[in-house]
């Protein structure tokens, strides 16, 4: 049991095939390695156009009568799923009409996490799927959420996760939920801050890799003391952040990165980097706010 009289829940948006699990499955293992409750999200837009139960077009009271049905089913298997894994866990559900990035961004303001499932977009099916939820509830979020695809990927051992470094506030907070998360899971951390010709300006090559190695130890720097049992691995690597990042995520637990970056242009609420990483990682992707991190 936490020892927080009113702890944040995990959040996890329940995916309606049985057979996608993957996001129910990680929400429900970090519920038990924080000790959180869990809420199950099943939130459900307008009706899809054809939608034809009976062969005629519904009324607006039946459309909402029998995807009501639908949805309380959905999260009665979600939940028993989850009950089946974790035995005694502290779950609780919640059918909501909305569409699902709104639902689950209203949810993020009083949640621990936010976990979705999101195929990976090799088809322009799968592209659509993942920019309508993920990127949207990604920018607006107040707390960390989680993405991962629906599908298998391979880790590699010893296990460890990587962040993403570029200096700004998103990032610290990243680096903070990144040993948070590392140290829960006994696994490694690989610390990057990436670099390419375009972002040199005037500044000579081995100068601006000083600086920035610079800025990556002091970015990282105390956080070991408070989490001793993390061992740390800082890299400045050359390339286009988005490609560092994604090379790095091929066989990580998760890559955490700041939801803003010092990339983005001003009013923009979801970083360059980080859509880049949500479309292209290999692994779970973990984007944190600044100013939120529970």
């Amino acid at each position: 049991m936490s020892t927080d009289p009113n702890p944040a829940p995990i959040v996890v948006g329940v995916d309606p095939d049985p057979d996608r699990r993957v996001a129910l499955t990680w929400a429900a293992d970090e519920a038990r390695r924080r000790r959180r409750p869990l809420t199950l999200v099943y939130a459900q837009g307008e009706p899809v156009p054809g939608y034809r139960p009976e062969g005629g077009r519904p009324s607006w009271e039946r459309w909402r009568e029998e995807l009501h049905t639908t949805g309380n089913d959905v999260l009665e298997s979600a939940a028993a799923f989850v009950e089946e894994r974790l035995p005694g866990a502290e779950v609780s559900v919640l059918l909501a009409e909305g569409p699902p990035a709104w639902v689950l961004a209203e949810q993020s303001q009083h949640a621990e996490l936010v976990v979705i499932g999101s195929r990976h977009p090799a088809a322009r099916r799968g592209l659509f799927a993942s920019t309508a939820v993920a990127l949207p509830l990604t920018a607006r979020a107040a707390c960390p959420v989680v993405v991962l695809r629906e599908s298998e990927h391979t880790t590699r051992q010893p296990p460890y996760l990587v962040v993403g470094v570029d200096g700004s506030p998103d990032a610290a907070a990243a680096v903070d939920f990144a040993f948070d998360e590392a140290d829960l899971r006994g696994a490694n951390l690989r610390a990057l801050y990436a670099w390419h010709t375009p972002v040199l300006g005037v500044m000579d090559e081995h100068a601006a890799v000083r600086e920035w190695r610079q800025l990556l130890a002091e970015t990282v720097a105390g956080r070991t003391v408070a989490h001793p049992s993390v061992e740390l691995h800082h890299e400045v690597v050359e390339g286009h952040p988005v490609q560092v990042l994604t090379d790095a995520s091929a066989h990580a637990l998760g890559l955490v990165v700041g939801a803003r970056g010092r990339g983005g242009f001003r009013g923009m609420l979801l970083g360059s980097v980080s859509q880049g990483v949500l479309h292209h990682a290999h692994c779970p992707v973990i984007t944190v706010p600044h100013g939120r991190h529970p």
